[in-house]
């Protein structure tokens, strides 16, 4: 739509839209201001826009959100060998909304150097900039291709980072904006390994993608530009991510002899994802797993007991008189009670393991990697049952803050149903296990609470 100018697009933007103007560098937080933005925009190129694009990726945040990324070169319908020749970068956040998929953020990157007032484009400084390059190319054009001086005022001129290795991976050219984003001078970064540059996990991941890239041209597989995204260490401390995207150097023979490529700092868009995958997938109060990231859990571990014959077991517990704290002290006080539960529970489990909060004052575990038999498997489940049990029944000290009073500590005793379901080899859906666990909870609730409850399959 943006391409072919069809102001139908603007039926896409979210009522809580906001982004990031190419030319303008600023965010817009009004949708109807960025509708008059993109009807500016058609109105000053009416004519269709070619779009060369060189990488997409699209990724699913949740069920309701999706990322995606795209670097392109914009041709306008006019002569233009300035704009036509830079990366822009695209990256746009959806979001279902009803049955539909709306637009709610937009940020792009092109390098509107020649922008002026009341443009969207550089139309004027385009046109004057290609007169003057015309002359130019016309005297120096093969000058231009060989000049490794003109190479370095282009690439030292950009807010990205230009890289350059040899065959071993031994940095060989960067640009100055290495500096500026890291804080290291390019002398302390030529000679050096490409793997100096990102942190033990960065390196790694670079590991892993250099296997992957000489498996599949052993196997025969043409393996052009790659795209990926990797923590770069700083020279103060600080981790900063970088999309990369890199290119292989052959020689006549077609062997590799180099690569080169573009780095590109994402952290904050890499902050923004993880903010939305934790909105996504844990509890605002407690940060435990929510029920959605718990179904995937619980589908990874009834896998794993399939493939080992191992038992897992579920665990559903409910704190016996919590709306007695509620009632009594607000809901504030029984906040602090969940938060306090939710790292007893973590306490009492290994790493393996999943707690999670499944709502209200309910909470789920999911025991990982039992024994293979099952009275064994079943004390195992007893053991760390009764662990929490006791962890749970302890006193709690809740010392509560409120506006204009001073604090105050809240002594609570509280104790825990809990019910138990034990499965293996994938021999039932997850919607039996949690109504078998749930049923057991309630029967323990039902023999006055502080109790476990094992679910027994029929016959």
């Amino acid at each position: 739509m943006y391409a072919g100018r069809d102001d139908r697009l603007t039926s896409r933007f979210s009522d809580n839209f906001s982004g990031y103007t190419g030319g303008g560098d600023f965010l817009v937080k009004d949708r109807q201001a960025w509708v008059d933005i993109t009807r500016q925009d058609f109105a000053q190129v009416p004519g269709r826009i070619r779009i060369e694009m060189l990488d997409v990726s699209i990724q699913d945040i949740s069920h309701d959100v999706v990322v995606t990324t795209a670097f392109f070169h914009i041709h306008l319908p006019i002569a233009d060998h300035v704009l036509s020749t830079e990366v822009a970068r695209l990256v746009l956040i959806f979001r279902l909304e009803g049955s539909d998929w709306k637009i709610v953020h937009s940020g792009i990157s092109i390098p509107y150097h020649l922008v002026r007032d009341g443009e969207v484009y550089p139309m004027a400084g385009l046109l004057e900039q290609n007169k003057a390059l015309e002359s130019l190319v016309a005297e120096r054009t093969q000058a231009l291709h060989d000049s490794e001086a003109m190479y370095r005022l282009l690439a030292e001129d950009t807010r990205d980072v230009l890289w350059k290795t040899d065959r071993q991976f031994r940095v060989t050219y960067i640009s100055p904006a290495d500096e500026r984003l890291r804080g290291f001078k390019a002398d302390e970064v030529i000679g050096r390994s490409v793997f100096d540059l990102f942190t033990d996990e960065g390196a790694a991941i670079v590991s892993d993608i250099i296997t992957k890239s000489k498996d599949a041209r052993s196997a025969g597989t043409l393996v052009g530009y790659l795209t990926f995204e990797v923590p770069h260490r700083c020279k103060d401390g600080r981790v900063l991510w970088g999309e990369v995207i890199s290119t292989p150097e052959t020689n006549a023979q077609g062997q590799i002899v180099g690569y080169h490529g573009i780095t590109r700092e994402i952290t904050a868009r890499k902050h923004l994802e993880d903010q939305v995958k934790q909105l996504a997938f844990y509890d605002t109060l407690t940060n435990l797993p929510n029920r959605r990231l718990l179904n995937d859990r619980l589908t990874q571990s009834m896998a794993a007991s399939k493939r080992s014959s191992c038992y897992g077991a579920l665990i559903f517990l409910d704190l016996d008189n919590f709306k007695l704290l509620n009632d009594s002290y607000g809901h504030d006080v029984g906040d602090l009670l969940l938060i306090e539960a939710a790292t007893r529970l973590r306490s009492c489990v290994r790493e393996m393991d999943t707690v999670a909060r499944f709502g209200g004052d309910e909470f789920v575990v999911i025991l990982n990697g039992l024994d293979v038999k099952n009275p064994d498997a079943t004390l195992q489940v007893q053991l760390v049952a009764e662990k929490i049990l006791a962890s749970l029944s302890a006193p709690y000290l809740l010392t509560v803050n409120r506006d204009m009073q001073a604090a105050s500590t809240v002594e609570h005793h509280s104790t825990a149903s809990i019910g138990v379901a034990m499965f293996i080899n994938d021999e039932c859906s997850q919607d039996d296990i949690l109504k078998w666990a749930d049923g057991a909870m309630y029967e323990a609730k039902r023999a006055g609470g502080n109790s476990i409850k094992f679910y027994v399959t029929e016959g």
